[in-house]
Parts: structure tokens; C-alpha cells; sequence
């Protein structure tokens, strides 16, 4: 199952934030990313103008909001920064990859 296709598990903390070989597979299915010190998620789209940009994030608050999972975006002319991690365990886990795959779908549609 692609990771677009799953959806977000609440943290509950007390688990361990991904490394090693799980963490290097999951990275490799999103093209783009970029994985920051083994804490974060960090991707920058880019659009021709702001109200483009301003309608990416509207449509990633609404993802963010159906799976539970919320990211820092910043918004800016023609681009639009996001970074995602867990933050019950200050690491990634298998939801922010998917919550990155869900917002890399926006681009596509």
C-alpha cells in the first residue's frame, strides 16, 4: 500500500523515532524530500504566484486536519516551506511520511 493511501496514527509517545534501515526506506519513497538530522521532514514547493501558494496550504490544512497530523508551513511569494515531525517524540515517524505523501498529491491533482 503506497503511503498516500494510509492514513495518520495518533502518537501517544514512548516509542522510538525512526533510524537506521526503516527510516532510509521510507525517505526513498518521497522523491523531493529532504530527511533533516534524522528529526524532520523539510520540503519547499514552489508555485508562479501567492495566491497559487495560499491555496496549497488551504488544501494542506484540510489534510492536516482530516489525519490529525499537523506541520509548520510557512507561506511566502511562490513557495510554500513544510517541515513535519512528531513531536510526542521530537523524531519522525511513519505518519509524517505519510502526511508528506498526501501533500505531494496536491501538487499532482
Amino acid at each position: 500500500m503506497s503511503l498516500a493511501a494510509k492514513h495518520c496514527v495518533p502518537c501517544r509517545g514512548g516509542v522510538p523515532a525512526l533510524a537506521g534501515e526503516e527510516l532510509e526506506r521510507l525517505k526513498a519513497e518521497l522523491p523531493g524530500w529532504q530527511v533533516v538530522d534524522g528529526h524532520h521532514l523539510w520540503k519547499a514547493f514552489s508555485f508562479p504566484d501567492f495566491l497559487t501558494a495560499l491555496v496549497f496550504v488551504n488544501q494542506a490544512a484540510v489534510i492536516a486536519e482530516a489525519e490529525g497530523h499537523h506541520p509548520d508551513l510557512l507561506l511566502a511569494w511562490g513557495k510554500v516551506e513544510v517541515k513535519i515531525w512528531t513531536h510526542k517524540i521530537d523524531g519522525l515517524t511513519e505518519s509524517d511520511f505519510i502526511l508528506a505523501a498526501k501533500l505531494d498529491q496536491i501538487q499532482q491533482n
